[in-house]
């Protein structure tokens, strides 16, 4: 009880202090700064919450801001339905032609597909809520949270999932629900766009939904030391 009680305490902390010198990139009721990526999913905004829907042939698709971002702290809420695997991507990129998939260079990446670093959103038995998937490009998880002590059983399901991701030079970070989850050092992208993803489905599944809200971003300065 005491532990989870100094969880509760810290990711209040960290909510108040990220607040506190934060923007906000979602104004709870438009979609002004973003624009969609990758798919053709649909995304509207309900009650200050952004809802993405999915849609039956549509790929991968990414509710993406219009600027990049290099090193920041970024968290926000998510609550995802259980049928659905989402993400949130950053430091991300599309594209621009056709290009090989660096994991498997016979298949092919349209113009237009999104790659990079996604934070993965899924049901708590899988244990990779938290990690981070290399989107249509390696099609490798960067970290392992079964080594991780709480990691696995961090995310709920049905639930509002607070998640926090900072970037900081090669160092990539992330918590949920104040339970640390990946810790690793990549050098391939120094910045990108954020993205909110809404992923693929079966034919004759769905429709399902993923909605995020209070979503805050506060970038870094140099050499600037986070905890």
């Amino acid at each position: 009880m005491k532990t989870k009680l100094l969880f509760l305490y810290l990711a209040a902390w960290v909510a108040e202090s990220l607040a506190a010198n934060a923007v906000a990139l979602f104004d709870g009721k438009s979609l002004d700064g973003w624009v969609v990526k990758g798919g053709s999913a649909k995304y509207h905004v309900e009650d200050g919450m952004i809802v993405g829907t999915t849609v039956t042939g549509s790929k991968n698709t990414f509710l993406s801001t219009k600027r990049d971002y290099a090193d920041f702290e970024l968290m926000l809420e998510v609550k995802c339905d259980k049928e659905l695997n989402s993400g949130i991507q950053i430091r991300s990129h599309v594209y621009e032609k056709e290009t090989p998939q660096a994991s498997k260079k016979a298949k092919m990446r349209e113009r237009g597909e999104v790659y990079g670093y996604q934070c993965e959103i899924t049901t708590a038995d899988k244990c990779v809520s938290g990690n981070f998937w290399d989107e249509g490009r390696w099609t490798k998880w960067h970290d392992d949270l079964a080594k991780k002590p709480g990691a696995c059983a961090a995310f709920k399901d049905g639930e509002w999932n607070t998640f926090r991701i900072v970037a900081q030079g090669d160092r990539i970070r992330s918590w949920v629900n104040g339970v640390a989850c990946a810790d690793f050092r990549d050098a391939m992208d120094a910045s990108g766009f954020i993205g909110l993803q809404v992923h693929s489905i079966k034919a004759g599944s769905g429709p399902f939904q993923v909605r995020w809200k209070n979503i805050k971003l506060r970038e870094l300065k140099a050499g600037e030391t986070i905890n």
